[in-house]
């Protein structure tokens, strides 16, 4: 098998969130309270914003997986004389970027892995937090690389394997056998694939903690991001509320009673030789 296929075999076994129209909808209904939820998020693509350098100039921009449009907005107003184009499998988060927009962003609800776009057609491709549910991230980056002028620069962040660990062992104590949490993939295969597919390329990485009231507020925060358990093994029923309760308390919590959830994140910047 090729460093491409394993990955792809991984992504489906343990990234893989189920269907395209599960995770559209997912994240579709969830495209009035995201922007509120979206603390990592927003931590996330800020980063990545802080990381173009300073005279690098692009005409053209990508936001794949631009969500309810916060960065593409942020892309707009930090590059004013270029064509703005935000990207998305969810029609409901585009729904909701395009009410609180200017009218000079263009919006696209498309595949991340089969975009209607020209070869060398973007200067920079912004991705945050939407490669990782993808079931063929290898797909997304071969797209990435084909639209990317030659000189062009992508940046890309993802989530990886340990994010949510402390979720995902109090669920194992609760409902011992039952997947609860999304996997992702291990920064190793990660790294395999993004070497060879990008070459030159670098990835960062970094543990990112966020605290919560409680289990309850955790789970309320992924519902308002749409960020959900999505894995073809979940339960079709609603999770009872003592196997909820057993979870929450098999949760470490502080002594002030709040609780740390860590997010392994990941960027990967790449820049396209001329």
């Amino acid at each position: 098998m090729s460093a491409y296929t394993d990955l792809t075999a991984i992504a489906r076994s343990e990234g893989g969130t189920g269907s395209k129209a599960c995770i559209a909808r997912g994240f579709g209904s969830a495209s009035q309270t995201y922007d509120s939820a979206s603390r990592l998020q927003k931590a996330m693509g800020d980063t990545m914003l802080a990381r173009i350098p300073e005279n690098f100039e692009p005409t053209s921009i990508l936001d794949l997986g631009c969500g309810t449009g916060w960065f593409t907005r942020k892309l707009a107003n930090q590059y004013p004389n270029a064509t703005i184009t935000g990207a998305d499998l969810a029609s409901g988060m585009l729904q909701q970027a395009r009410s609180f927009s200017p009218e000079t962003i263009t919006w696209l609800n498309a595949d991340a892995e089969q975009l209607p776009l020209a070869d060398n057609s973007a200067d920079l491709i912004f991705s945050n937090l939407m490669i990782q549910w993808s079931t063929r991230p290898d797909t997304v980056l071969a797209e990435c690389q084909r639209i990317l002028k030659p000189g062009g620069t992508l940046a890309i962040s993802t989530l990886l394997d340990g994010t949510l660990e402390e979720l995902k062992q109090a669920w194992t104590k609760a409902d011992p056998g039952q997947p609860h949490v999304n996997r992702f993939t291990h920064h190793a295969d990660w790294q395999q694939l993004t070497s060879r597919q990008l070459p030159g390329s670098s990835l960062e990485t970094a543990t990112l903690t966020l605290p919560y009231d409680s289990p309850m507020a955790l789970n309320r925060e992924l519902k308002h991001l749409g960020a959900v358990f999505k894995g073809e093994e979940r339960r079709r029923t609603v999770t009872a509320p003592g196997r909820f309760r057993a979870m929450s308390a098999a949760y470490p919590t502080a002594e002030n009673g709040e609780i740390i959830a860590s997010y392994h994140a990941g960027w990967l910047y790449w820049s396209k030789l001329i």
